[in-house]
């Protein structure tokens, strides 16, 4: 197997990175620019033999399909894109990245399908809105109607029906997964990278305010990472899309979690109450069904695990708390 991705330089990809690595295995990353440093967080430099980058513009369509070539991929993980408060600044740029950019690695696929044998893609949670019977407890299937009420929601909704459409007119065989709040040692930026902020804040005595509040699902990065991969290597064809859920809970049960994990940091940590226009949660019950068990790390575990990792990065002088800057 010969795996492609793109945007791998980002906190899910790093991880992707880490486990392909720990296993033995080598991975291509495909992106804009070299920016190793979440991998360094990770990895060490010996790993790095394994890690082979390639750099080019996930819009560029021609770029895409030399890579696919150069590399002789056999499966594309592909999860370039422009978070939420990029595409609202910029909506078009926010398209270019995320939905011709999406294009472009199908286009690649479907040129090559006899070499390529499957695509995984990142869609998000942010397709769903607020649940329509204005329950946060309820929890919505993957197949409800979509109402995003982002432009970064709207991008991936459409980026799952064009998946469906290159299987049904290419017979490209895609799996498309919906991560909602991911968090752990690489996660620094994006709408919801504010739990991981406050256990790096916590991890280092420093007080940190979490913005929001209310219910949201919170998804250890290491066990997000492994549910890429499982939709990439187990049994699995045709075009499908599915809801990732971690542990579902108030973000004030987060923060009593965070202070489980971190006694010393008792007090260091608050929140605000308004809650995110977010279904918060999800059914996964078709993803496990398909791809099968799958790791689910406890909330107190995986704050524990990250906070064990910033101290320890700290104390090696390779903390970037540039993150936390107000």
């Amino acid at each position: 197997m010969k795996i492609l991705m793109t945007g791998g330089y980002g906190c899910i990809g790093a991880w992707i990175t880490k486990h392909v690595v720990d296993r033995g295995g080598e991975i291509w990353i495909y992106d804009i620019a070299e920016d190793w440093h979440r991998i360094d967080l990770l990895l060490d430099e010996s790993a790095k033999s394994r890690i082979h980058p390639l750099q080019g513009d996930v819009s560029d369509a021609k770029a895409v399909l030399e890579a696919v070539d150069q590399v002789g991929a056999t499966h594309i993980m592909h999860l370039a894109g422009l978070q939420t408060p990029a595409c609202r600044s910029n909506p078009i740029r926010g398209a270019m990245v995320n939905v011709i950019g999406t294009l472009a690695v199908f286009e690649a696929a479907a040129a090559r399908k006899d070499q390529v044998k499957r695509v995984v893609y990142a869609s998000s949670a942010a397709v769903h809105g607020l649940p329509p019977s204005g329950d946060l407890g309820e929890s919505l299937a993957d197949d409800v109607q979509l109402l995003p009420q982002t432009h970064y929601g709207a991008f991936k909704v459409c980026n799952e029906q064009n998946a469906r459409v290159y299987w049904s007119d290419s017979g490209v065989t895609s799996v498309g997964l919906r991560p909602w709040t991911v968090y752990g040692v690489g996660r620094d930026f994006g709408m919801t990278s504010e739990p991981t902020k406050a256990v790096k804040s916590a991890a280092i005595g420093q007080k940190y305010n979490i913005t929001y509040g209310g219910l949201q699902d919170l998804q250890y990065v290491s066990d997000v990472a492994a549910t890429f991969l499982a939709a990439l290597e187990r049994p699995f064809e045709g075009a499908d899309v599915f809801n990732l859920r971690g542990r579902v809970t108030e973000i004030s049960d987060f923060v009593r979690a965070l202070e489980e994990a971190i006694p010393e940091a008792a007090g260091l940590v608050t929140h605000g109450t308004r809650q995110l226009p977010i279904a918060p949660s999800l059914d996964d019950s078709r993803l496990q069904a398909t791809f099968g068990p799958l790791p689910l790390t406890s909330l107190v575990e995986g704050i524990r695990w990250s906070a064990d990792r910033f101290k320890a990065l700290q104390a090696a002088g390779k903390l970037d708390l540039s993150d936390l800057a107000v």
